[in-house]
């Protein structure tokens, strides 16, 4: 496979746990933002491990990657969003904020490594 040895399956299981948390709590969101809100973020949740899988097992992950990341960003935005409208409380806004943040720099060390190996060093932009 031509992937740094490890550093999708980490990133998935990492996104995965993440999904497991992420779930149960959006079906204690308010009956109007578990439908709209919620929605988008299980969407935007589920997308990525998705990509994450896709290029887990993908000879050229690099576009994948990126497609992770974006949806990576959406779901940072969302969870704020949820926060600021208090659906998340405090701790769990930190624990969803960290859990994204990890998985974000794995995904994006996985980036920096195919560049490094094909000699992009500015990368997809």
């Amino acid at each position: 496979m031509n992937r740094p040895q490890g550093r999708g399956a980490t990133a998935l299981e990492k996104h995965y746990a993440f999904l497991l948390w992420l779930l149960p709590t959006l079906e204690q969101f308010p009956r109007g933002q578990k439908f709209l809100l919620g929605d988008r973020m299980q969407t935007a949740a589920l997308l990525t491990m998705e990509a994450l899988v896709e290029a887990t097992y993908s000879r050229r992950p690099d576009a994948i990657l990126n497609r992770a990341n974006l949806d990576l960003e959406k779901l940072r935005v969302l969870c704020r969003l949820a926060h600021d409208l208090r659906h998340l409380d405090h701790r769990r806004y930190e624990f969803a904020a960290r859990a994204l943040d990890e998985t974000g720099r794995l995904v994006g060390g996985w980036r920096k490594a195919l560049q490094a190996r094909t000699g992009d060093a500015d990368g997809p932009e």
